[in-house]
């Protein structure tokens, strides 16, 4: 079996917050009509693709402040990559921090929905985002994600 091409893969980088001492774990759950309804299984880490060229521990900030409303500080622990399903490359760093969940301030994006139908309309890229304790978190991320959890604890 080949190895996978990196270079024709979409890079992604994003940020997983936990805060102490129990750990919690913030995940943010996709907007929009595709994801409306599903929840196991369908929350992420905040992140976002990136183009060659870019440095990803500031793509992984941007990208969480813009799907939260708020920056992400502090000494950020590179978690390393994973490789999706889609086979999509994301790279992660974990930092300590806080965030209130009321206050999330979402991007948005524009789709037509439903398909075909010509009407366009505006979703959030992100319309919650929630604090997990770790076993509850790997129930909710996508599976593709779930090891960005298992590196995390190991370092804590």
């Amino acid at each position: 079996m080949r190895a996978p091409d990196r270079a024709r893969m979409k890079q992604s980088a994003g940020i997983l917050m936990y805060k102490r001492p129990e750990p919690l774990l913030l995940l943010v759950h996709p907007g929009g009509p595709f994801w409306a309804k599903k929840d196991l299984g369908a929350w992420s880490i905040p992140k976002g693709e990136y183009e060659p060229g870019e440095d990803p521990l500031a793509v992984a900030k941007r990208e969480f402040c813009e799907e939260l409303g708020a920056e992400a500080r502090g000494d950020f622990q590179e978690l390393g990559e994973l490789v999706q399903p889609s086979r999509k490359v994301i790279t992660a760093w974990a930092v300590e921090g806080d965030f209130d969940p009321r206050n999330l301030r979402s991007n948005t994006f524009e789709l037509e929905w439903p398909p075909k139908s010509g009407r366009k309309r505006s979703y959030p890229e992100v319309d919650r985002a929630e604090w997990f304790a770790p076993a509850q978190a790997r129930r909710k991320i996508l599976p593709g994600q779930s090891a960005f959890i298992d590196r995390l604890l190991a370092r804590l």
